[in-house]
C-alpha cells in the first residue's frame, strides 16, 4: 500500500522498508516518532511490524547474543546506503 492509498503523512513502503532501522533503534528521535504515528494510524503496516518483530524475536532467540563484527556492520550499512542512492536516483529517470 502506498501513500496513494491512504492519506497518511509517510507511505507505507517507505515505513515498512525502515521497520528493522525502527526496531534496532538505528534511526533518529524524528524518524522514530514519525514511524510510530503512523503504525498508530495504519493497522496494515502495524499488522507487517508485527510480523517482522516476531521475526526479529525468534532470530534473537535462535542466535543468542552475538552480534555480527563491528567492522562487518559498517561495511553493510555502507553497502544499503548505496542501494538506496541508487535506487532513488533511478526512479526520477524518464
Amino acid at each position: 500500500m502506498s501513500s496513494a492509498d491512504n492519506d497518511h503523512e509517510t507511505d507505507c513502503d517507505v515505513v515498512l522498508s525502515e521497520v528493522y532501522l525502527y526496531l534496532d533503534l538505528e534511526c533518529s528521535e524524528e524518524r522514530r516518532s514519525l514511524i510510530q504515528r503512523h503504525l498508530d494510524e495504519c493497522s496494515q503496516c502495524l499488522r507487517q511490524f508485527g510480523v517482522e518483530h516476531e521475526v526479529k524475536l525468534l532470530v534473537g532467540r535462535c542466535c543468542g547474543d552475538e552480534r555480527a563484527p563491528v567492522e562487518l556492520r559498517e561495511r553493510l550499512r555502507y553497502k544499503l546506503d548505496q542501494l538506496e542512492v541508487q535506487s532513488d536516483s533511478r526512479e526520477y529517470l524518464p
